[in-house]
């Protein structure tokens, strides 16, 4: 194993696609290279030209997009997003705004960085202080089990919700889908297609969902800016939920495994980034409205499944049906993300296909055996674990900051803009006073459930 602390003084040093332990005298392909890169197997060219280059990029900076925004609108988005909207109504606008502006400054930052070096997190912490990318990973992997629990137990209650399945077994059901999915020769075909597809029937669910509830709009955009309460814990879920953990490296990870990576794709990299999080939140102001106009109406939901309810009193029968796919849908997408990324946290360019579809299966039966005998209520570990991702977040954003301001030589001489490195910095210390903040609240939560 190279030291991981080696400065890399050029680009033509840098990896293409780096892991934890890297060899200095090889630019390996990336640990996820194969059947989960960009798509590519092994008959095709790993240089396409003309028209298919053009394919080929924007399908890897599609499913980077996607994978990300899906990846935090999961079973927990679903119900914070419901759960928060009935307690607060209206004025759950505001932490909806403000958690999409962190959101974007947490993205542009994390994206740019990792894009431009061709690093993945854990290198990139292992490069700045040899076990701290260690540190991340095991906290990535922590929180990817607490997510993953919660992203199984919503992909069965989307189906109990669609066919009266058992939640049990709609959960195993799902977790053999996903399986199946990672173990295909065109794994990374499958991954971005369905991502992408399954990011527009949410979008499209939701549309229809706040147009049948018609919410009051002026209530909801003057309480967007200018809310009655304001609730800490309730903004540091939502940033937990949409950037903490695993959904932080989930699109930056899976642009580096395709390749575009680097100076020269800057730009496609932001943009990439924003629009990842653009999408993410259309979703959520949607089901906000949707949500809401169901509330306004004085109706009293079941609060141990409030976006259940929300949707059988908006649709009555049908609306049961609704519910469960969307949260189904949202659910399988963030098993995939979940998976996919925290297995790239634990590979390296020498760990063999055979082995890492073993860490896939691994994985998920170790989150489908803790869901299946935790006695945990799912709505409340649901919540939770978007909580502990927010507190989680600020370690991995220090990282990505202190690469930014004082390791060019890991972002191949990159001179990074002043602005971006201040606005990651403030909203960093706005991640540890939130991160702080709610500690208390998962406790709370946890001794609730």
């Amino acid at each position: 194993m190279a030291d991981a602390s080696t400065p890399r003084s050029s680009s033509a040093d840098a990896p293409r696609h780096p892991k934890i332990e890297e060899d200095p005298q090889t630019n390996g392909a990336s640990d996820i290279d194969g059947p989960l890169s960009a798509g590519r197997t092994e008959s095709d060219s790993p240089e396409p030209n003309g028209p298919m280059l053009i394919r080929t990029r924007r399908t890897a900076l599609l499913g980077a997009m996607f994978l990300m925004a899906t990846s935090a609108v999961g079973p927990g988005f679903i119900t914070q997003t419901a759960t928060f909207t009935y307690q607060l109504g209206a004025a759950f606008g505001f932490a909806i705004l403000i958690s999409v502006l962190v959101d974007i400054a947490v993205q542009l930052n994390v994206w740019r960085v990792l894009g431009v070096s061709g690093l993945y997190a854990q290198t990139l912490g292992n490069r700045i202080l040899p076990g701290l990318g260690w540190a991340l990973a095991a906290l990535i992997f922590f929180g990817g089990i607490v997510f993953n629990i919660g992203n199984i137990a919503g992909a069965g209650l989307g189906l109990n919700a669609m066919s009266g399945m058992d939640a049990r077994i709609g959960g195993g059901l799902s977790v053999i889908l996903a399986l199946l999915i990672f173990l295909s020769k065109k794994a990374g075909v499958a991954l971005d297609r369905i991502v992408v597809a399954c990011g527009a029937v949410l979008i499209l669910l939701m549309i229809f969902m706040a147009v049948t509830t018609a919410p009051p709009l002026g209530e909801a955009l003057r309480q967007t800016f200018v809310p009655d309460q304001v609730e800490f814990l309730v903004i540091t879920t939502l940033i937990g939920g949409t950037v903490g953990g695993y959904i932080t490296y989930a699109g930056a990870h899976r642009l580096i495994a395709s390749g575009n990576t680097g100076v020269e794709n800057v730009k496609a990299i932001s943009q990439t980034s924003v629009l990842g999080i653009m999408v993410a939140t259309l979703i959520r102001f949607l089901l906000f409205l949707a949500i809401l106009g169901v509330v306004s109406t004085g109706v009293v939901l079941a609060e141990d499944n409030v976006a259940a309810d929300a949707f059988s009193v908006a649709l009555g029968e049908i609306g049961l049906r609704v519910f469960g796919a969307v949260f189904w849908v949202a659910a399988i997408t963030s098993i995939l993300g979940c998976t996919y990324t925290t297995v790239s946290f634990l590979t390296t360019k020498n760990t063999k296909e055979r082995t890492k579809n073993w860490y896939f299966l691994g994985f998920l039966v170790i989150t489908t055996a803790v869901f299946l005998m935790l006695g945990q209520a799912p709505q409340t570990l649901l919540i939770m674990a978007g909580a502990f991702n927010g507190t989680v977040l600020p370690l991995g954003f220090a990282v990505i900051l202190y690469a930014a301001w004082r390791r060019r030589d890991l972002l191949q001489g990159y001179k990074y803009p002043k602005w971006l490195l201040i606005l990651g910095f403030v909203v960093w210390l706005l991640t540890i006073f939130m991160g702080y903040s709610s500690l208390g609240g998962l406790a709370s939560l946890w001794t609730e459930g």
